[in-house]
């Protein structure tokens, strides 16, 4: 679960997984969200492929990016969990 959090750490990370909860997308449709350059575009995605918060699947000459729910749900799941906790010292 580490690399999901180090993955989450970042707010373009973030971002990217707030544009892929609206529907697939492909690498460059998800660059021209943002405006840094698509190198680093490619790194974050890298990022949340490598912590399975993204999948990616080639589709001709693109590669559509899509949630990977299960994983981001456990992630939120173990958040809720710790919130929900009481201090038990």
């Amino acid at each position: 679960m580490g690399d999901v959090w180090n993955a989450l750490a970042d707010p373009t990370r973030r971002a990217i997984l707030s544009h892929l909860r609206k529907g697939d997308l492909n690498a460059g449709e998800i660059a021209d969200k943002f405006n840094i350059s698509k190198p680093s575009i490619s790194h974050h995605l890298s990022i949340l492929k490598s912590a399975d918060l993204v999948r990616s699947e080639k589709q001709g000459q693109n590669v559509i990016y899509r949630l990977n729910t299960s994983v981001l749900e456990d992630a939120m799941a173990l958040i809720a969990g710790m919130i929900g906790k009481e201090d038990e010292t």
